[in-house]
């Protein structure tokens, strides 16, 4: 039996899959204690059922075409890697109407082989299919990092 940890990328793949298929119970199992989850906008949510409670206001449905990712490890000594995931985004508005070529990016660390971080940016409001009015809002918080200099 191989007992070698998830990769970060599968890691993250695996839990953006959850989370489109709404098993948010095995999401959640990818989170660490105390995860931070940064949404368009600066909203902020203390879980993926506050999460999920509010894209609710958003659209209907949501899925991304995830494109690519890049994964890099954190200067901080830590031992956590940052994940960025690049694509677009598909689904169905309030009213019906469906949308697709949206772009996204999630930011993820991940620590441990668990989630500790995601910050999530994409163009919904500037199309006018989202009810958010900021987009990457400056109260975001930086990705977590300890440079040394």
């Amino acid at each position: 039996m191989d007992a070698r940890p998830e990769q970060p990328t599968a890691l993250v793949d695996r839990y953006l899959r959850l989370c489109e298929d709404r098993d948010l119970e095995a999401a959640a199992d990818l989170l660490a204690p105390g995860v931070v989850l940064v949404f368009p906008g600066g909203r902020r949510h203390a879980s993926l059922a506050a999460m999920a409670a509010s894209a609710r206001g958003d659209y209907r449905w949501v899925r991304k075409r995830r494109e690519r990712y890049f994964a890099a490890p954190l200067p901080d000594g830590s031992g956590a890697t940052a994940v960025t995931s690049l694509g677009t985004l598909y689904g169905e508005d309030l009213a019906g109407s469906p949308f697709e070529g949206i772009r996204y990016a999630d930011v993820f660390v991940v620590q441990d082989g668990l989630i500790a971080e995601q910050h999530v940016y994409n163009d919904l409001a500037l199309t006018g299919t989202s009810r958010s009015t900021a987009i990457g809002a400056p109260s975001d918080p930086p990705i977590r990092t300890r440079c040394r200099t």
